[in-house]
């Protein structure tokens, strides 16, 4: 609210202090006095790291950098940190591992205190600790797609790309070895279900894919796309699935009638013999009135 004060109470010391304690960025509205005010500026950045973009003063000022990272760990990026400095950036935001110095990139304290936090910073993790199992495998846990920047051993290494694919299925993209294992790509299609583009899958695989992402179903054999219940679990995830389903299925009218009790817009989809089926258009736009009606008044409540 400091930005719509009176230029006087910008300047006012009290006024100031009380902003930035709740809200750090308020500084950028302070008047530029206090921008040079230490106490001020240190009040701003514990509440809000990102505050010392307004302090240029202070961005060398180790003790305000400290705190500021503490809150906003990209604040490491104005200063050649310490170690100290460096795992309370990385505890923050894990990612700040990209403005360590290269040392702090190969200690290996540092580095787990990183992927813990996110495990994309693996990336910026000095090569001797992407070819650590216990940092690759915290790296992975976090964050799957972490396997992306692991030691190219890992990428064959079972346990490392079981733990990255239940993570983050889309993380089997960079374990080929693994790419026609069953027990894996059924892991990765539960958090990813376009995995099943790996594998051709049976009918427990397809309902667990179809069910993480409906438009799985494109990956599925012919025969599971003619399958009901696989269709359905598929359609109730993502109604533009049903484009994906056998066309006998599509001019079966009880299972289209099904469909658009639920969603309307998915008889497009239908075989356009239904579609030119007078008495099923007027169903449907029954459906398609209710369903509109429906959802207005879900908008209206919420």
């Amino acid at each position: 609210a400091l930005q719509y004060a009176d230029e006087s109470l910008c300047a006012d010391r009290e006024v100031v202090l009380e902003a930035v304690r709740q809200d750090g960025w308020a500084l950028r509205s302070a008047d530029e006095s206090f921008k040079a005010d230490r106490e001020v500026v240190l009040e701003a950045v514990k509440q809000d790291g990102q505050a010392l973009e307004w302090a240029d003063e202070f961005q060398a000022d180790r003790e305000v950098v400290l705190e500021a990272v503490k809150t906003h760990g990209l604040a490491l990026a104005y200063f050649q940190a310490d170690r100290e400095m460096v795992l309370a950036a990385v505890r923050q935001n894990g990612r700040t591992l990209e403005y360590a110095d290269e040392s702090l990139k190969a200690d290996r304290e540092v580095v787990l205190a990183a992927v813990r936090q996110n495990g994309s910073a693996l990336q910026y993790a000095d090569e001797s600790l992407c070819a650590d199992r216990e940092v690759v495998l915290e790296a992975v846990r976090q964050d799957g797609w972490a396997l992306r920047s692991a030691d190219e051993s890992f990428k064959a290494d079972r346990e490392v790309v079981l733990e990255a694919v239940k993570q983050d299925g889309q993380a089997l993209e960079w374990a080929d070895e693994f790419q026609a294992d069953r027990e894996v790509v059924l892991e990765a299609v539960k958090t990813h279900g376009l995995a099943l583009a790996y594998f051709q899958a049976d009918r427990e695989m397809v309902l667990a894919a179809v069910r993480q992402d409906g438009l799985a179903l494109e990956y599925a054999p012919k025969s599971l796309q003619a399958n009901r219940e696989v269709v359905l679990e598929a359609f109730r995830q993502n109604g533009k699935a049903l484009r994906f389903a056998d066309e006998k299925l599509l001019a079966d009218r009880e299972f289209v009638l099904e469909a658009v009790k639920q969603n309307a817009e998915v008889f497009e989809y239908a075989a356009k013999e239904l579609q030119k089926d007078k008495k099923l258009k007027r169903i449907v736009a029954g459906y398609a009135k209710a369903q509109k009606l429906t959802s207005e008044l879900d908008e209206e409540t919420s």
